[in-house]
């Protein structure tokens, strides 16, 4: 496919310099080997893309968030659709002391703090195809002031001593604060700006109504950010989060009204609020779907409790995932959740394959437009891979790669040919030669008459 042709959606926030330097380098990217890095870039293309053309773009300030979107709004987004926005955090390891935004994150991978970078990024997701579309990527960059907040946090943990118990009931001389009146934290102010910039670049075009996010946004907080950019939440609570029914006993007869009543129990679920049971390898798994409240949200939530238990040895677990929507069916809070984590598939395939662990540029546009390039190849391949499937539905990102850089050497080698060959047969070199290093096997060639 004409990668040029592919990216003329792109025009009208690209200058045909640009579009062309892009062009160049996405060829490259799907025909090279090894690390993806400027010089590596610069090798492998060739005639059209030199070291100097290749810094170019990179030093070039490039829209990427309308790129992502003309991109999916005219290759990928189908009319028949259901779709949910998603978010995510990123960490990318890195050495030395000169990249832009280097700090320490904790990495999931590692399952500790590294010196690393971090992005975050925001996704459509397809109920249909169950995919994730890449939307847009920032870098994460903490100032000196959140860096101070974090480390005293933490310091605080480790010397925080267990004090005398509280006795029971209100301090003396606490005021009622209103719940809705909160300073989010610089970590939901970024995001917040970043949604409402999506939202905005879309303007109405998608309808969306969802937006899914991991464990640690499951707090107030995160839901009235959401909420203020006329989103609904879904996300999880902590396994121990103080939840509870609506009061809905007898006036006492003075002071307010009672809003809180008894507290959940995970264990003694009303059967009333079973909605499914299901017994699978000897574990039976039990789903209630109840309205609760907690004394941090405004608002009621839409609980969906999951129990499972072993019946051999008896033991449970359990999980509260929950949704700002109290009309949205538990199947679906639970589905819509779970495809939360196709926004990780982009991550693993912008590290894996386009260069997202690579890359080396230090300065800040160097770093956005390399993370931006790696994620934008994972939406580019999508396309490709579904061209490529209709004949071969097998074809992976491997084999797409594969079929690229024999082409290339296919066409290099005819360059060096006295003579023009049959095209017949071109044909089919092209087509035994990009067959070489496949993952997926292919059909055989028929024979030559």
């Amino acid at each position: 496919m004409d990668i040029l042709a592919l990216l003329q959606c792109l025009q009208p926030a690209l200058t045909a310099t640009t579009l062309h330097q892009m062009s160049h380098i996405i060829l490259a990217l799907l025909t090279m080997t090894g690390r993806v890095t400027m010089t590596g870039i610069a090798r492998w293309r060739g005639d059209g893309a030199s070291y100097r053309t290749v810094q170019r773009f990179f030093a070039t300030v490039i829209p990427w968030p309308q790129l992502f979107w003309f991109f999916t709004r005219h290759h990928l987004l189908q009319s028949d659709d259901v779709y949910i926005l998603a978010g995510d955090e990123v960490v990318v390891t890195k050495a030395g002391k000169k990249t832009f935004g280097l700090d320490r994150f904790f990495s999931g991978i590692y399952q500790k703090v590294v010196p690393s970078v971090a992005f975050f990024s925001l996704a459509l997701i397809s109920t249909k195809t169950r995919r994730a579309l890449p939307l847009r990527l920032e870098q994460v960059v903490r100032t000196e002031t959140e860096k101070a907040a974090s480390k005293a946090k933490a310091s605080a943990k480790k010397t925080q001593r267990p004090g005398p118990k509280r006795t029971p009931g209100r301090p003396k001389g606490s005021k009622t604060k209103p719940k809705a009146l909160l300073t989010f934290s610089p970590e939901l102010q970024r995001i917040q700006t970043m949604l409402k910039a999506q939202l905005q670049l879309i303007a109405g075009r998608l309808p969306l109504v969802y937006l899914t996010l991991d464990g640690h946004f499951g707090n107030s907080p995160t839901l009235q950010m959401v909420r203020e950019c006329e989103l609904h939440l879904i996300s999880k609570l902590r396994s121990d989060a103080a939840l509870y029914f609506a009061y809905d006993g007898p006036y006492q007869g003075r002071g307010p009204r009672r809003t809180y009543g008894a507290k959940l129990n995970v264990d003694a679920i009303p059967a009333q609020y079973l909605r499914q049971t299901s017994v699978e390898d000897g574990v039976e798994t039990c789903i209630s779907q109840v309205e609760l409240l907690q004394k941090e949200c405004p608002q009621p939530l839409n609980v969906v409790v999951i129990v499972k238990t072993n019946l051999t040895t008896q033991k449970r677990a359990h999980v509260l995932l929950f949704s700002s929507d109290l009309a949205l069916p538990s199947d679906k809070l639970i589905d819509y959740y779970s495809l939360r984590f196709q926004i990780e598939f982009t991550f693993r395939d912008a590290k894996q394959h386009w260069g997202l662990e690579d890359f080396m540029t230090v300065t800040a546009i160097g770093v956005s437009n390399a993370a931006n390039l790696s994620l934008f190849m994972v939406s580019l391949s999508t396309v490709l891979l579904e061209d490529e499937r209709k004949a071969d539905p097998q074809c992976s990102v491997l084999d797409l790669k594969a079929w690229y850089r024999g082409s290339k050497y296919v066409r290099e080698t005819l360059k060096l040919l006295p003579e023009k060959l049959d095209e017949s047969l071109v044909v089919r070199i092209y087509r035994q030669v990009a067959r070489l290093g496949r993952v997926h096997p292919a059909e055989p060639l028929p024979k030559a008459a």
